[in-house]
């Protein structure tokens, strides 16, 4: 049996794990993808303090290094909930079990959940493999690749547009394509992006297909009324289309908001005493890796003193 369980092997939990672990707890990190998360999807991040510039996959390795370093135990596995377990004695607590697809069972005192959001993909063929290689999600980690570059923006709302206006200062030639007749974001971006001389905005069309092999090259794009279609070569293409949080096995222990991130303060506390929530599954307005990283030493400050025998 672990102190602490962390669901999740992003920025968020890893740092969880870290601060619990030099709290002197046992702690097990669960993670059914890649440990280190999203940002090991970007060639170069440069907004993480203490780091000039790296790409999120060295990042995410010396986050791993750092928890291995401190004892944490790492696990592969999908989770798809959390039950009660056994009593502890002299507590008047149960322990939690938490159950991955796979069929395992991991048992512990309290429960860090930090399964943070995926961006929301097109669903295309081919679109997964030219992540990285053309297709990004995050003009502040990669828009500086593309400068004096043709690019496009997918989506029409605040997100896409605040990532269209980033990218419009460093790019030779921007394309914005909204699938609705009009965009939806604010009117003051609207009208930036309108009165920018490198910037076509064309709405009413959808993303077919892309491209490109090994990278990216263009798009195809149909037009929704008409269905004609028209390619445009591009060398980046940042998707903006929302966010997709991935917190559906854990409704029973906490709430979700509309969107379905976890309805939870910077406390990280949720409604069931001994699950917290760190991350960018929370409720929260920047989503960045210094936000996650706060919002796991938050969440393990927090359940090292439940485990001690503090409710607060």
């Amino acid at each position: 049996m672990y102190d602490i369980i962390i669901i999740g092997g992003g920025p968020a939990g890893l740092t969880a794990a870290v601060y619990a672990r030099r709290a002197n707890k046992t702690v097990a990190v669960i993670e059914k993808e890649n440990f280190g998360g999203q940002i090991t999807f970007s060639p170069c991040v440069e907004n993480i303090p203490g780091f000039v510039s790296l790409s999120g996959s060295e990042f995410a390795e010396k986050l791993v290094d750092q928890a291995i370093s401190q004892g944490v135990d790492f696990e592969s596995g999908e989770v798809i909930g959390i039950r009660e377990g056994m009593p502890l004695e002299d507590t008047g607590r149960n322990t939690f079990l938490v159950e991955t697809v796979e069929g395992d069972v991991f048992e512990g005192k309290a429960v860090i959940i930090a399964t943070g959001a995926r961006h929301r993909m097109l669903g295309l063929p081919g679109e997964e493999e030219l992540v990285g290689c053309g297709i990004s999600f995050c003009a502040v980690c990669d828009g500086a690749f593309y400068k004096d570059q043709v690019v496009g923006v997918v989506g029409g709302g605040n997100s896409a547009l605040q990532e269209a206006v980033l990218l419009s200062d460093l790019v030779e030639k921007l394309y914005i394509f909204q699938d609705m007749p009009y965009l939806t974001g604010e009117k003051k971006l609207q009208e930036k992006l309108e009165a920018a001389p490198n910037v076509e905005i064309i709405t009413g069309v959808s993303v077919k297909g892309f491209k490109g092999e090994s990278e990216l090259t263009g798009v195809i794009i149909e037009n929704r009324e008409n269905g004609e279609t028209k390619e445009y070569d591009l060398s980046g293409l940042f998707v903006a289309v929302g966010l997709v949080p991935q917190n559906e096995p854990f409704t029973g222990q906490i709430d979700l908001n509309d969107w379905g991130y976890a309805d939870s303060d910077e406390s990280c506390l949720t409604r069931t005493p001994g699950v917290f929530v760190a991350g960018d599954c929370r409720s929260k307005r920047i989503r960045q890796v210094a936000t996650a990283a706060a919002d796991g030493a938050v969440a393990a400050i927090a359940a090292v003193n439940y485990t001690e025998g503090e409710h607060k």
